[in-house]
């Protein structure tokens, strides 16, 4: 076992992947803004380069340190979230094959299998996810995949990795789990049982709403080579300057995570006794139905919230609207606080589906601001 393998997350987020330039002794990996590289003669490549979409030493400290949080075998990054899902569904599966969906999965997510994978002949269905009986009950002999978010997008719902991981081996399907919203510091699926995870390293991982990116994590090396191949073969590849964005946001990540957890902890207590919110979801609370799950695979609850407003759709598009430290935005993980209301924008893609969102629902992505100043604006905003 290696020295690496001994040490702690904290201390893999700072180093793996990443040792002193060997050349001048930088303490941060440098970026490799090059395409090609000088070979020492026909085919001798020095450290494996030749091509940046095949490998770029920026890149490669990257994926090293993704694979080394996650506790998987190989790390691959990509030019956004959607990407690596695009890569590893293409690699995985060929047409006839199916896939279980969850019935709250993220818009985008939802779109790449019923606009673009479906024409390619892949057919899916939806199951609560968070009910390992009703994902049994949709599994069929083709079915070759089960997906999962946990916490999911934008509902909060929480799966057990644990009891999905043992159906998808009885079916011969691999697991897949989005880790997006708990961030490896939180949750490590592929050490209970997955065999893929999927980022968009644009929230947590990167962490300052300054880049887009996506990785995949597999926890088995012949299936690392295989998504390695198709990654150079279809190139939606993170540039250099990407992925050192996103190192440089991984390394304060367990930090960022605990500040967010606790303010969103607090959040969830404040909505939870506001006599205009009707329904809180977040897994830290005891009354959210995956709460012990949660708190069984989780570190802690992470830093996002979702809740429904009295007085319907109207109203909750009205919070968004007066929320001013909140900023009214898509996407999440960032240190700076966001709101946005699901139906009219993140999931809009899903309206008139099995996946429709509540229509009163408004989404928090609780950044790292000071506490009470974060609830005072949800108080304002929410009215007396």
């Amino acid at each position: 076992m290696s020295e690496q393998q001994h040490q702690n997350f904290e201390t893999l987020a700072i180093h793996a992947g990443q040792p002193a330039d060997a050349q001048t002794g930088a303490v941060v990996t440098p970026i490799y803004q090059v395409s090609t590289y000088k070979q020492d003669g026909v085919g001798g490549l020095r450290g494996g380069y030749e091509y940046s979409r095949s490998a770029n030493p920026t890149r490669t400290a990257l994926e090293e340190n993704l694979a080394a949080l996650e506790g998987g075998r190989r790390g691959l990054a990509f030019a956004s979230g959607l990407a690596a899902e695009d890569c590893l569904l293409r690699t995985v599966l060929k047409p006839g094959d199916h896939v279980v969906i969850p019935n709250d999965a993220y818009g985008g997510t939802f779109r790449l299998f019923a606009k673009v994978v479906e024409r390619w002949g892949v057919r899916w269905s939806v199951a609560d996810t968070s009910d390992p009986a009703a994902v049994r009950a949709a599994l069929r002999p083709e079915t070759r995949m089960i997906w999962v978010e946990t916490p999911s997008n934008p509902l909060l719902g929480i799966t057990d990795i644990a009891a999905l991981a043992d159906i998808a081996r009885g079916a011969d399907a691999r697991l897949v789990v989005d880790n997006t919203f708990a961030s490896p510091y939180l949750q490590q699926p592929l050490a209970l049982g997955a065999d893929v995870v999927v980022h968009s390293t644009t929230k947590y991982m990167g962490g300052h709403s300054d880049v887009v990116g996506g990785a995949l994590v597999a926890a088995e090396a012949g299936l690392g080579e295989e998504l390695a191949y198709h990654q150079n073969a279809m190139g939606a590849v993170a540039g250099p300057f990407d992925a050192w964005l996103v190192m440089r946001g991984i390394k304060t990540l367990a930090v960022r995570m605990d500040r967010h957890s606790d303010n969103a902890a607090r959040v969830a207590e404040l909505l939870s006794l506001h006599p205009k919110v009707t329904q809180v979801f977040y897994p830290g609370l005891p009354e959210h139905a995956g709460h012990d799950i949660a708190a069984k695979q989780m570190k802690r609850f992470g830093g996002m919230v979702s809740f429904r407003v009295a007085g319907g759709e109207e109203a909750a598009v009205e919070v968004c609207n007066r929320a001013r430290l909140f900023t009214l935005g898509e996407s999440l993980g960032g240190v700076e606080s966001l709101i946005e209301h699901p139906g009219r924008m993140t999931h809009a893609s899903v309206a008139g589906s099995a996946l429709e969102v509540p229509a009163d629902l408004v989404r928090l992505s609780v950044g790292i601001e000071s506490v009470d100043d974060l609830l005072e604006d949800l108080r304002q905003a929410l009215g007396a």
